[in-house]
C-alpha cells in the first residue's frame, strides 16, 4: 500500500494480499472521483418551522436539487428526482409535503415504497424530524402495511394525515374499501412514488395501474393530488414516471450532493482445479464462495459491508460461509455477520434492521431487500455477487457504500454467467452504459382487465375513464363475460366479485404456499405457488436463516411445503419439460435465411424432477418427480433460420440440437443487457424443427401472463442482443462450454445437448444476415 491509495483501494489490496499479480481475479479496476456540494436556498413559501426542523436536523442549507424538486411539487407539477444513493431525496418531497398539512389541516399526503423495509425508514427518519415540535403534532405520520396491527391501521384511517404504505397495500387495503378512505382521498395534495425505478416489468405495470385508480379516486372527490417520485438510478426518469401516472412530469436530475472517493472493481473467479461440472465442463469458484471470503477479510479489518446476492438460498449461504471463516480466524466476530432477505417474518426483519442500524452487525449477507431500504450510514464497502440484472441496480446498490462522503470499494464478482462474463471484460458496459429505461405494459390486458375490475368496484367506469385507460374492446369483452354491468352511471363491478383479492401486483402465480419446519410448525416463509413447484418440491434444499431444511411434501391443494432440519452436502435444481405453440404474430422481420418475429404463445411446462449437485460443482444424481403441468400464454421474440443456412456454415443436421440450444441459453442471459429483466423472469425454447414454423426455431418468452415488454424489447433491440451474445460466448475462455457462456442454471434438460462451436456458428450467421 502507498499513501496516494484510496481507502477503497487499501481495502481490495488487503483482499488480493498473497494473490500473484498475474493470477490476480480482477479484471478492471477504476476509481471515482469525489464531488463537492452545490447548496441552495430555502424557497419563501417554505414556513419559518418546516424549515428550522430541517436546520435543527443538521441540514442547514439544502442541495441544489432538493431546491429544484421541492419548487416543482410545491407549483403543482409532477416530479421526478433522479440522483445518487444518499442525495437526501427524502427532503425533496419532505418540504413541500409540511408545508402543506402545516398550513392546511386538512390536507393529506400518501407514501409509497416498493419494500417494507424502505417505508419504515422513511417513517423513522421523518418522525425523528417532528419529534418534539408541537407545530407538527397534528400530521401522526403512521404506517399501513402487512405488518401494520389491526387497531392501529383504523387508528391511522382515523386520525394520520400522512400514510406509509406499499402499492400491495394501497390495492388491497385501501383502495379496496375507498368509503373508509374518502375523507383522505377527499384532501390528498401529495402522493410520494419512492424508488420508482424498482417499479418495472409486471410489478411495474400492476404499480401503474395502482396508482392511476388511486388517482382516478382522489379526483372524484374533488382532489388533484402532485406525484413526487424519486430514484437513485432511472433512465428517462421523467418517461418512466409518466407511464406509472398518465401524466406529463418533470425530470431533475443534477445531483448537487458530494459524494466520497468509491474504487470499483470487477472480479471473475477462477476455474476449480480438478472439478468439473456437467458435460466435463468447467466450474469457476461460485460467486457466492468469493463474496463470503472477501466479506470475512473486510470484516476482519473492521469494514462495514453489505453483500448482495441473486437469490434468498444465496444469501443464507453467503452468510453461513463468512461465519464458517471466521470462526476459524476470529470467533468473536461470528456473531457480526448475519443473512436478510425477503420471506422473513416482521419481527426477524426488524430485529436485523435495528442491528444494521446501530453498528451491531459489520457484515451482512443480502437479496435486492436491502439495495433499497434501511438508510445505513458509514458502509465502507459493497459486494455484488452477480450482476444484479440492470445498471440501475447496480449503482442503487454500489450507492450504499460510502454514505458518508468518505472513501468505499465496490466490488462487482461474476457469476458463472454468460452477462457476468461479458460485463467483467467489458467494463465499459456496466460502468458507462447509461441506466436503461423501466420496461412497463400497463395495456396489457392480463394486467388491465382485472384491474378495470378493481376500478369498477371502487366508482362506476365512465366512458372518459375507458378512454383514458385505452380499454373499449376490454370493457366490452369483460362486459360479454358478465363480469362488468352496464348501467346509465357507466360500468359496475357484477354483484359477488371480489376482484381486488385476485391479484397479486408483485406477479406471483396461483397465490401462497407455506414453507413449515414440521418437527416443530415453525413457519420459515412464504412462496408463491407458480415458484413452489420449482423450489420446495419434495426432496429440494431450503434455507433459512443460515439453516439447511429438506422438503418432505408440498401440499399444493392447502399451500403446504412440510420440511425437516438437515444438513446436506448438495443443493437441488428442478428439471422441466416445456413446450411452445405459436398463437399470433404481433411483428415480423425478414432477412433471407432469417427471420426474427414478435410472436404470443402458449407456453406448457412442467417439472419432471431434479437434479442434486455436490457443493463442489459435480452432478450427484437426477430424481424424477410428477408434478401437475403449467401453460401460461404470453409473448415471445422467436427467430428462425433455414437448414441449408445451417449447413452452410458448416452447422451439420446432427448438430442443429445442440447449436441452437446454446445459442438460446447465451441468448437468455444476455436478454437483461437490453432489457430491464432478470434471466429469471425469461424462459427459453429451441428445436431443430417446430410445428408451427416448420423450420429450426429460437424463442425466448417473457415468463409472466400476456408479457412484461422483456421479449418486445429483444425484438427491437435483436442485432445489439445477438452481437453481444456472441462476444460473450467468444470471449469465454472454456473450450467446450461452461456456465459463463452456454450452459444455463435453470435449464430443464440438464443443458443437454450443447454446441459451443455451433452456438458461435449461429450467432455469426445471424449477424451476417441481419446486415443482408
Amino acid at each position: 500500500m502507498t499513501p496516494e491509495e484510496s481507502y477503497g483501494e487499501q481495502l481490495l489490496a488487503r483482499s488480493l494480499a498473497g494473490v500473484e499479480p498475474s493470477l490476480s481475479p480482477v479484471t478492471y479496476q477504476t476509481v471515482i472521483g469525489s464531488q463537492t456540494a452545490q447548496f441552495g436556498e430555502w424557497p419563501d413559501w417554505a414556513p419559518a418551522g418546516v424549515v428550522d426542523a430541517f436546520t435543527e436536523a443538521g441540514v442547514r442549507r439544502p442541495w441544489t436539487h432538493q431546491v429544484a424538486a421541492a419548487q416543482e411539487a410545491h407549483a403543482g407539477r409532477h416530479v421526478v428526482v433522479a440522483t445518487g444513493t444518499a442525495s437526501g431525496k427524502s427532503l425533496a418531497y419532505q418540504l413541500p409535503i409540511l408545508s402543506e398539512l402545516t398550513a392546511d389541516n386538512h390536507a393529506t399526503a400518501l407514501y409509497l415504497s416498493p419494500t417494507k423495509a424502505l417505508g419504515a425508514d422513511q417513517i423513522r427518519s421523518l418522525v425523528s424530524l417532528l419529534a418534539g415540535r408541537r407545530e407538527f403534532s397534528h400530521i401522526a405520520p403512521c404506517a399501513y402495511d402487512g405488518d401494520t396491527e389491526p387497531e392501529i391501521r383504523q387508528w391511522a384511517r382515523e386520525h394520520s394525515r400522512w400514510i406509509f404504505t406499499n402499492p400491495d397495500m394501497l390495492h388491497l387495503g385501501i383502495l379496496s374499501s375507498p368509503a373508509r378512505w374518502r375523507h383522505f382521498f377527499r384532501h390528498l395534495r401529495y402522493i410520494v412514488i419512492d424508488e420508482c425505478h424498482h417499479y418495472r416489468g409486471v410489478f411495474g405495470s400492476h404499480t401503474a395501474l395502482v396508482v392511476q385508480r388511486a388517482l382516478r379516486v382522489a379526483r372524484a372527490g374533488g382532489a388533484d393530488p402532485t406525484v413526487i417520485a424519486a430514484s437513485a438510478t432511472a433512465g428517462e426518469p421523467g418517461l418512466a414516471l409518466e407511464r406509472l401516472i398518465g401524466r406529463p412530469c418533470t425530470a431533475i436530475t443534477a445531483d448537487g450532493s458530494p459524494h466520497g472517493e468509491r474504487t470499483v472493481a470487477l472480479w471473475e473467479p477462477g476455474f476449480t482445479p480438478g472439478v468439473t461440472g456437467e458435460q466435463g465442463a468447467p466450474v469457476r469458484r461460485a460467486a457466492g464462495t468469493e463474496a463470503a471470503r472477501i466479506m470475512a477479510d473486510l470484516v476482519i479489518e473492521g469494514a462495514r459491508t453489505l453483500c448482495f446476492v441473486r437469490s434468498r438460498v444465496g444469501a443464507e449461504v453467503a452468510a453461513r460461509s463468512t461465519r464458517q471463516i471466521l470462526a476459524a480466524v476470529d470467533p468473536d466476530l461470528v456473531d457480526r455477520v448475519a443473512a436478510y432477505r425477503a420471506g422473513y417474518l416482521a419481527d426477524d426483519r426488524r430485529r436485523l434492521e435495528a442491528a444494521l442500524s446501530d453498528g451491531e452487525l459489520l457484515g451482512v449477507a443480502t437479496t435486492n431487500a436491502l439495495e433499497l431500504g434501511v438508510d445505513i450510514a458509514g458502509l465502507d464497502a459493497v459486494i455484488v455477487a452477480g450482476y444484479p440484472g440492470t445498471v440501475a441496480s447496480f449503482w442503487q446498490q454500489a450507492g450504499r457504500a460510502g454514505r458518508r462522503g468518505a472513501g468505499s470499494l465496490v466490488v462487482m464478482i461474476a457469476r458463472d454467467d454468460p452477462l457476468d462474463t461479458y460485463l467483467v471484460h467489458h467494463p465499459e458496459a456496466l460502468l458507462s452504459r447509461p441506466v436503461e429505461v423501466s420496461v412497463t405494459d400497463p395495456t396489457n390486458p392480463y394486467v388491465l382487465g382485472p384491474h378495470l375490475l378493481c376500478a369498477a368496484a371502487e366508482l362506476p367506469l365512465t366512458e372518459a375513464d375507458v378512454e383514458a385507460f385505452d380499454a373499449q374492446a376490454l370493457v366490452d369483452d369483460l362486459t360479454t363475460q358478465g363480469l362488468l354491468r352496464r348501467r346509465l352511471a357507466g360500468w359496475y363491478v357484477a354483484a359477488g366479485l371480489d376482484p381486488h383479492g385476485d391479484i397479486d401486483i408483485r406477479g406471483g402465480i396461483g397465490g401462497q404456499v407455506m414453507i413449515v419446519d414440521a418437527t416443530t410448525s415453525q413457519l420459515l416463509g412464504t412462496v408463491d405457488t407458480g415458484r413452489a413447484m420449482s423450489t420446495v418440491h419434495a426432496g429440494a434444499v431450503h434455507l433459512h436463516q443460515g439453516r439447511s431444511y429438506v422438503v418432505d411434501e408440498l401440499d399444493l391443494d392447502n399451500g403446504l411445503a412440510l420440511t425437516h432440519p438437515e444438513d446436506p452436502d448438495w443443493t437441488t435444481s428442478a428439471r422441466q419439460s416445456t413446450a411452445m405453440d405459436i398463437t399470433a404474430t404481433t411483428d415480423e422481420r425478414r432477412h433471407a435465411a432469417l427471420t426474427v418475429a414478435l410472436v404470443d404463445v402458449d407456453v406448457t411446462h412442467q417439472v419432471i424432477g431434479y437434479m442434486r449437485t455436490l457443493l463442489s460443482g459435480e452432478v450427484l444424481d437426477v430424481v424424477e418427480l410428477d408434478m401437475p403441468a403449467q401453460t401460461l400464454s404470453t409473448r415471445s421474440v422467436m427467430y428462425t433460420i433455414t437448414p441449408e443456412a445451417l449447413e452452410a456454415v458448416g452447422v451439420s443436421v446432427s448438430r442443429f440440437p445442440g447449436a441452437l440450444h446454446a445459442a438460446e441459453h447465451a441468448a437468455i442471459g444476455l436478454l437483461p443487457l437490453i432489457a430491464t429483466c432478470d434471466r429469471w423472469d425469461i424462459g427459453g425454447l429451441s428445436t431443430n424443427l417446430h410445428p408451427d414454423t416448420g423450420l429450426p426455431t429460437v424463442f425466448v418468452y417473457d415468463g409472466y401472463p400476456g408479457g412484461a415488454g422483456f421479449a418486445a424489447r429483444g425484438f427491437s433491440a435483436f442485432e445489439t442482443w445477438i452481437r453481444a451474445t456472441r462476444d460473450a460466448v467468444t470471449d469465454c475462455r472454456c473450450e467446450t462450454g461452461c456456465p459463463s457462456c452456454v450452459q444455463s442454471p435453470k435449464c430443464g434438460n440438464g443443458n443437454e445437448p450443447l454446441d459451443k462451436a455451433g452456438a458461435i456458428a449461429v450467432l455469426d450467421l445471424i449477424l451476417r444476415e441481419v446486415h443482408g
